[in-house]
């Protein structure tokens, strides 16, 4: 039986297609969309009962952008601690008043040193309790820890602050994938790959680069249409920060659908 040989063309299709498959060696896995930073939940100030507080007055709306440190709320409490600290500011005026007016009848002998000493206490004093007022007037103004956007509010004027917080915010000019990766496959990822991610609403993949990796194995969060997936998988959250993040800025955690190259 004569034996055939393959042509030399069709050898070196053949080499080449061998070679783009180990080339396009990938990862997969599914994942949720979300901000730089994840998604912050502001409960207001820790301490001075800001947990059971009432929200007096909020100074933002959904779909807002707040910059660092701005003003997003104000307590119920708000308006007593302020009127708190002007008053213990004009009695800090008396205060100075009345050890100037000591210190000048001293250089008469016009008064005693335990007068004078007693006035530079009271102004300490004074200049202390504005202080402590002035704190706790602060724990009643609830200020935005980052520029971000608001993506929902929890509680309204007029409404207790839960479990939930006021609200909502995050940095959705710069969005990630949080992608679950095996751990049996979590040892082929490495910072810097690229990344190819299908998002339901929009027609086109994205593309992105894997940011960062977690440095925990945790249970499977993300769970497909799969009957049969391993629902007690153990994975690793893999960070993918998105070329054109803004296409997809309004779908905070929205399912995925993600490919590493590897």
């Amino acid at each position: 039986m004569p034996i055939k040989t393959i042509p030399f063309i069709g050898l070196l299709l053949v080499c080449c297609h061998l070679t783009a498959l180990a080339e396009s060696r990938s990862v997969s896995g599914l994942g949720r969309l979300e901000p730089d930073g994840g998604v912050i939940k502001v409960a207001g100030p820790s301490s001075g009962g800001a947990s059971g507080s009432v929200i007096k007055e909020l100074t933002v709306g959904e779909g807002e952008w707040v910059e660092k440190d701005q003003i997003i709320a104000y307590l119920d409490s708000y308006s007593l601690r302020k009127a708190e600290v002007a008053r213990l500011k004009a009695i800090y005026v008396n205060a100075n008043s009345e050890l100037k007016r000591q210190k000048n009848l001293s250089l008469t002998s016009a008064t005693s040193l335990m007068k004078l000493d007693q006035a530079i206490m009271s102004l300490d004093v004074a200049k202390a309790d504005v202080a402590a007022a002035e704190a706790r007037r602060d724990l009643a103004v609830v200020r935005s820890p980052m520029r971000a956007q608001i993506l929902e509010i929890h509680a309204q004027p007029g409404e207790r602050v839960g479990p939930e917080g006021i609200l909502e915010l995050g940095q959705t000019d710069r969005m990630y994938v949080v992608a679950e990766i095996y751990e049996t496959d979590i040892a082929l990822i490495e910072k810097g790959q690229a990344a190819t991610v299908r998002v339901g609403a929009i027609a086109e993949p994205l593309t992105g680069t894997v940011d960062r990796i977690s440095l925990k194995v945790g249970r499977l969060d993300i769970l497909g249409t799969d009957p049969i997936a391993k629902t007690d998988a153990r994975v690793v959250e893999v960070y993918i920060k998105l070329d054109n993040g803004e296409a997809v800025s309004g779908y905070t955690n929205m399912q995925v659908e993600v490919e590493i190259q590897i």
